[in-house]
């Protein structure tokens, strides 16, 4: 996480996290990424991956805020 003057500005979440939080399968996570419906994955080492929660919370504002537009 990162920091400026002592307030967290950035998190990265973890494969786990991000599956949680979003509920879906990796599998279906890494097709969405494919696709560019999901936001990138940042390549933190050779065998670990993570996303900036920002980016994935924002994905999920834009999710709610699409079942209150009516069809």
């Amino acid at each position: 996480m990162l920091s400026y003057y002592g307030e967290i500005v950035m998190r990265i979440l973890s494969k786990r996290q991000v599956k949680e939080l979003v509920l879906y399968s990796p599998q279906h996570i890494a097709r969405l990424e494919k696709a560019g419906q999901f936001p990138k994955r940042v390549q933190l080492g050779p065998n670990r991956v993570g996303w900036v929660e920002g980016e994935v919370l924002d994905w999920l504002e834009k999710r709610l805020a699409q079942r209150e537009v009516p069809n």
